[in-house]
């Protein structure tokens, strides 16, 4: 069975959002996981990402190792007890698990029951692609394709369009919609501060904000912490937990 604790940003620097990710974590975790294995690639210093999460807490009391440190990445996550992936640049990240050969071995571990955390970018990555990020692409990675563990898009830092306001680019909002005029799957527009709980097949919404759902030729519907989006999973197997997406 999948678990992974998705989570759409703005949740380091911000109380009371820290503090609801961190519960979120050591209660998603237990106590029967001692090591967090942490992939910084999003961002450039690695060194300083991981100060920076220990110093906030954000390893919330395990141990917090990362991938950087190992001479053999994927002996690393062949042993991890859980996984965690950070935000940052979601091409920079993707680029970096494609050259190092990485997706394959993380995609099974997940299927193979281990528990996956990602944040921002780190969500953005268990989806089918990384279509619906906000990133500059500053690097180009081989594909856009991801881990693919989900059936469904993830928009995180999703903010509202402000009716006052004179900026006269695209809403996120309008991103979106231009992403599903090409697109089959459902995004969810993830703001600041939300969690989402994916067990096998059932996914539960928490954190300090809501989530937007939107889906090809329908309006945009509303859910707030403590709703169940189970319907955003109907395409995993309930036997396995293993995504079956349908080829286009």
């Amino acid at each position: 069975m999948i678990r992974l604790l998705l989570g759409g940003g703005g949740q380091y620097e911000i109380e009371p959002r820290r503090s609801s990710l961190i519960d979120a974590i050591k209660n998603f975790l237990g106590r029967s996981i001692d090591e967090v294995l942490f992939i910084p690639y999003a961002l450039k210093d690695y060194d300083g990402y991981v100060a920076k999460m220990v110093e906030l807490g954000i390893d919330a009391g395990y141990g917090f190792k990362s991938i950087h440190t190992f001479k053999d990445a994927h002996d690393a996550i062949r042993k991890a007890q859980a996984i965690y992936v950070g935000g940052g640049n979601t091409f920079r990240l993707l680029h970096e698990l494609y050259k190092k050969d990485l997706l394959p071995l993380i995609r099974d571990k997940i299927h193979g029951g281990t528990p996956y955390i990602g944040v921002s970018a780190g969500a953005n990555i268990a989806c089918p692609t990384i279509k619906t990020t906000n990133d500059m692409p500053i690097v180009e990675p081989p594909s856009f394709t991801a881990l693919s563990v989900i059936p469904f898009q993830i928009n995180p830092h999703y903010t509202d369009p402000d009716p006052d306001s004179t900026h006269q680019g695209e809403t996120r909002e309008k991103r979106i919609q231009e992403f599903l005029e090409m697109n089959d799957e459902t995004v969810l527009g993830m703001r600041e501060g939300s969690i989402i709980l994916i067990e096998g097949s059932s996914i539960y919404l928490s954190g300090t904000a809501g989530v937007r759902v939107f889906k090809k030729g329908q309006e945009p519907e509303e859910y707030g912490p403590g709703d169940r989006l189970d319907f955003l999973c109907s395409a995993i197997s309930r036997t396995t937990g293993r995504l079956s997406l349908r080829l286009k």
